[in-house]
């Protein structure tokens, strides 16, 4: 004979369907969302109904997966955001706009080898290859620009 406490069965004790057994309705919490509970920002219930949207219908998203895949969104939201913020600091700004955004993505190495996107509206990275940039040469003086002797008022066509 069960005395409570083990099986599914019998009144009293944790577990089953039984009327009087479990919490009582007086210490009911308010619901929490699974963002809250991860400590994130992003959602993690739209990820999750995402990412099965993208699975075949006979596969199975864990809850985990949607908790792991929000975080990693967020924080590489949150890096590109802050070296954004860096570029616009620079420029003296106060707004990021996409070209900020370009910047901040081409100018970190890691950043770059991950999003292979064009950004709309972002330009171009500055750069002047090496063979372009015209180089003084130091070693004939001699080789200054002539300066004519005499300046009139007129002007050459």
């Amino acid at each position: 004979m069960d005395l409570g406490g083990g099986g599914k069965g019998g009144k009293g004790g944790k577990g089953g369907k039984g009327g009087k057994g479990g919490k009582a309705p007086a210490s009911k919490r308010a619901p929490q969302t699974r963002s809250s509970r991860a400590g994130l920002q992003f959602p993690v219930g739209r990820i999750h109904r995402f990412l099965k949207a993208r699975v075949n219908s006979r596969q199975r998203v864990g809850a985990t997966a949607a908790v792991y895949t929000t975080a990693i969104m967020e924080y590489l939201t949150a890096e590109v955001l802050e070296l954004a913020g860096n570029a616009c600091k620079d420029l003296k700004v106060k707004r990021i706009t996409p070209r900020h955004l370009l910047l901040a993505i081409r100018g970190d190495e890691e950043l770059d080898t991950l999003i292979k996107a064009t950004i709309a509206g972002g330009g171009v990275i500055p750069h002047i290859h090496k063979s372009l940039i015209n180089k003084t040469v130091k070693d004939a003086p001699a080789a200054a620009p002539a300066v004519p002797a005499k300046h009139s008022g007129k002007k050459a066509h």
